[in-house]
């Protein structure tokens, strides 16, 4: 049987998000899955990310890293998807890519794949859950299949969220401890995704 396509599909602002979508994307790739490492386009003003310095030497540190398009959501048979939390949502710059795909959803290729989801806020209660939760949301709307990673390896109660790896980033940048909680999502992920591919293939 190929191998699982797998989409890991971020946006970071100071870059937090992106080691985690980094580490889903090594996780993913160890469980041998083939992978795309994805970030959504920036749609805040360019003065707004200059004023910011962290915000704009991300931006220019992942300049290479390719934007999403519609077509990795159709090609992956599993997307990882990675936010900061705002207001306990997603980022709007990811919010804004969901709602562009409208027209895959309309046709119905965005039903019956995996979907899970992972987040960083500066708190530890500021809005994790609720972010994870709200994108649950539109993969129900898309039919997809969800795989949070619960508690089901060792490193899940040290990140402390079966909704998804989630990182305090007051606490500074994301700990082996967490980057091995987003490995284990990602692996998690592949496993149903190829346990599902397997299933259809031999329908």
């Amino acid at each position: 049987m190929e191998p699982v396509n797998v989409a890991v599909i971020y946006y970071s602002t100071s870059g937090n998000v992106y080691a985690l979508a980094e580490a889903a994307a090594e996780g993913a790739r160890k469980a041998g899955a083939r992978v795309r490492l994805r970030k959504v386009a920036e749609t805040a003003p360019p003065e707004a990310v200059a004023a910011h310095p962290a915000w704009a030497r991300h931006h220019e540190d992942t300049a290479e890293v390719t934007e999403a398009v519609h077509g990795d959501l159709e090609w992956a048979d599993a997307v990882l998807f990675g936010t900061p939390t705002r207001f306990g949502n997603p980022a709007a710059q990811l919010r804004q890519f969901l709602d562009s795909a409208g027209p895959l959803w309309f046709r119905g290729k965005l039903a019956d794949k995996v979907y899970s989801a992972f987040t960083a806020s500066n708190s530890a209660h500021g809005g994790q859950e609720s972010t994870l939760l709200a994108l649950g949301n539109t993969f129900c709307h898309w039919g997809g299949i969800l795989v949070p990673p619960g508690y089901t390896g060792p490193e899940q109660p040290a990140s402390a969220n079966p909704y998804g790896t989630s990182h305090v980033a007051g606490d500074g940048p994301p700990g082996e401890a967490v980057l091995e909680a987003a490995r284990h999502q990602a692996r998690r992920v592949v496993g149903v995704a190829a346990a599902l591919k397997a299933g259809t293939a031999a329908a």
